[in-house]
C-alpha cells in the first residue's frame, strides 16, 4: 500500500523572507513537494544563493531582493514572483521583524513602532492584495478546486500579548483577524485563507533568548511538550495547508506551539 504524500506538482509558491529559518525550510519542504518556489530576501545574498542552489537551480527555485515595508514593496515583490513563473497559486507570508530590546511602551520610540508596522503589516497589505488579484485572474484550475492559498504566520504574541514587545505583538495578532477577515470575503471565489501561529522555535532570530543559560530553561519550561520548535516543524503544517488535503479548512488558525498557548 503506498502512502499518502503531500504533493504541489507544478504548482508555483511566493515565500517571503526565505532565506534563513522557518522561511529557508519552508523553500525547501515546498520544493521536495514538487512546486517551483520563488523566496524574498533583504541581506543574506549569499545564502540565499546558495538556497537556490540546493534546491535544483533556478529552474525550480529564485530569490528575489525586495525590502518589504510598504504596500507598494509587497505589490512589486508579487509582480516580480509572477513574472519568474508566469502564475501563483500559493502565497506563505513569513517575513517580519522582532526588535530584541525590551521597550516599556511609555518610552518606545515612534520610528520603532513604524517600523515593526511597515515592514510585518504595511507590507502584508500589498503582497495580499496583488496576490488575490492574480488568483482571481487565473481562476479555478477546474471547478470545485482552490483557486489558490494564502497562510499567513503569526505568532503566539499575536494570541496573548507579549510585555515590552508591544509592536511586534499588535502586528502578529493583526494578522491574526486579517486571516478570519480575508477567509470570509475569499472562501466564495476560491481562495482559502489560513494563519500558522508558531511559539518558540530555534531559529538565529531566537538564538539570543533560547541559548541563554537562564532564560532558554525557563522557556523550555513553559512549553509543554519541553522544547522549542524546529524550522521544519513549522514548515510541515505551511505545506499541508497549501495542499489538496487541505481543502475544506479556510479561516484557520493552527498552532504549532507544542502546547503552549491553546487558542485559536
Amino acid at each position: 500500500m503506498g502512502g499518502v504524500s503531500l504533493f504541489l506538482d507544478n504548482q508555483v509558491v511566493l515565500i517571503t523572507g526565505g532565506s534563513r529559518g522557518i522561511g529557508a525550510e519552508t523553500v525547501r519542504l515546498f520544493v521536495e513537494a514538487g512546486a517551483r518556489v520563488v523566496f524574498s530576501y533583504v541581506q543574506a545574498r549569499d545564502r540565499a544563493a546558495a538556497l537556490v542552489d540546493a534546491c535544483g537551480g533556478a529552474s525550480r527555485c529564485v530569490a528575489i531582493q525586495q525590502e518589504l515595508s510598504s504596500p507598494a514593496e509587497g505589490r512589486a515583490l508579487v509582480d516580480t514572483a509572477i513574472g519568474a513563473f508566469g502564475r501563483l497559486d500559493s502565497l506563505v507570508v513569513n517575513h517580519g521583524i522582532w526588535p530584541p530590546d525590551d521597550a516599556p511602551i511609555s518610552t518606545m520610540a515612534e520610528t520603532q513602532w513604524r517600523q515593526t508596522m511597515g515592514v510585518n503589516l504595511d507590507s502584508v497589505f500589498g503582497l495580499v492584495q496583488a496576490t488575490v488579484g492574480q488568483m482571481l485572474r487565473q481562476g479555478r484550475p477546474t471547478p470545485g478546486e482552490p483557486a489558490g492559498h494564502i497562510v499567513l504566520i503569526s505568532s503566539t504574541a499575536g494570541q496573548r500579548g507579549e510585555a515590552y514587545h508591544a509592536d511586534y505583538a499588535v502586528t502578529k495578532g493583526a494578522l491574526i483577524s486579517l486571516t478570519k477577515s480575508l477567509s470570509s470575503e475569499l472562501a466564495p471565489q476560491g481562495i482559502l485563507v489560513n494563519c500558522v501561529a508558531p511559539g518558540w522555535v530555534s531559529t538565529e532570530m531566537s538564538a539570543g533568548t533560547l541559548e541563554d543559560p537562564e532564560l532558554g530553561p525557563k522557556v523550555a519550561a513553559a512549553i509543554p511538550v519541553g522544547r522549542p520548535g524546529h524550522p521544519r516543524e513549522i514548515a510541515g503544517p505551511v505545506l499541508f495547508l497549501c495542499t489538496p488535503l487541505a481543502g475544506f479548512i479556510s479561516g484557520e488558525i493552527l498552532n504549532a506551539n507544542g502546547g503552549a498557548v491553546l487558542v485559536g
